[in-house]
């Protein structure tokens, strides 16, 4: 066994021991925890400062560097309150109280078609707090199915799925997963993706706050193929700590939207929903990974051309 693996274990009793820390603080305590945090992570140690900036810098231009640097500090306690609110959520969310939590706007349309029997795709972001969404989506009584990447701790990763599949949220590999996702689909299931991730050289090159950006082309494919409604939505935090507002922003039926038919226009559409969305909280948006990487080979070109 590898010494990395001999590690798994201690780190994820030591996960456990902090969940369970953070569990007993009432969430007004971990808030103040969270802002903490933020000051001594982003302004004293700097953790991917350059990132950050450098993706602030890209998305906001029209900003000052000082404002951008409040930009970050928000962005950091909000990653740090959703970790607490996380650790919460199943605890205080369930089926007879979680309008006291949620808030609903705009979410008839995709219950109707959640009804109606044919597959459906949800698209969100690093977002907001978008373990909620999926949580908040299997207390209401409809079961997602989410392509993700496995944990590298073999721990975590059950502790996680246990976590998720308490309401019916129930994790697809991301590598290995093509025929579950194929059995979903043909049985009129719900799949969820976070479609926001860096996607190589090789995919969907699409614009993301007026810069190309990479995304993955599989969620356009499928819905295509298997003429699956898409649904961008998101929950955004309200103005305190355990108080989300759950918002459907767009829906497309490739059935009724010939403008959409390929795989970039769908990729296109839903990215440029997403970046809406982020628009207008920019601070509950993950600016810690980096969206742009090596610019497409088109976009070199033209630049060197220039």
């Amino acid at each position: 066994m590898s010494r990395k693996h001999l590690l798994d274990y201690p780190a994820y009793v030591l996960v456990r021991i902090l969940i369970a820390i953070v569990q007993a603080l009432p969430i007004a305590m971990g808030r103040g925890v969270a802002r903490w945090l933020a000051w001594l992570v982003g302004n004293v140690l700097g953790l991917r400062a350059d990132v950050v900036e450098e993706n602030l810098a890209i998305a906001f231009p029209e900003l000052s560097a000082g404002q951008r640097r409040r930009l970050a500090r928000r962005m950091w306690e909000h990653l740090f309150l959703l970790a607490v609110e996380v650790t919460h959520i199943s605890r205080k969310i369930h089926d007879t109280n979680w309008r006291q939590f949620v808030r609903l706007r705009d979410v008839a349309p995709l219950v109707r078609l959640l009804l109606s029997g044919r597959p459906v795709i949800i698209v969100t972001g690093h977002f907001g707090n978008f373990e909620l969404g999926g949580y908040a989506l299997g207390v209401l009584g409809f079961p997602t199915f989410t392509v993700a990447r496995n944990l590298d701790n073999p721990y975590l990763d059950r502790f996680l799925a246990r976590f998720r599949g308490a309401t019916g949220q129930y994790l697809i590999p991301k590598n290995g997963g093509y025929d579950q996702i194929l059995a979903v689909l043909s049985r009129g299931g719900t799949l969820a993706f976070l479609a926001d991730q860096h996607a190589g050289e090789k995919g969907c090159w699409v614009e993301f706050f007026s810069r190309p950006a990479s995304a993955h082309k599989a969620i356009a494919l499928l819905a295509l193929e298997h003429e699956a409604p898409v649904a961008v939505c998101y929950a955004r935090r309200l103005e305190q700590p355990m108080r989300f507002e759950m918002v459907t922003s767009a829906l497309a039926d490739p059935r009724q939207a010939p403008e959409l038919a390929t795989v970039r226009d769908l990729t296109q559409w839903y990215t440029h929903k997403l970046e809406e969305a982020i628009r207008k909280a920019p601070e509950q948006y993950w600016w810690v990974h980096r969206r742009w990487k090596e610019p497409h080979k088109k976009h070199r070109e033209v630049k060197k051309a220039a």
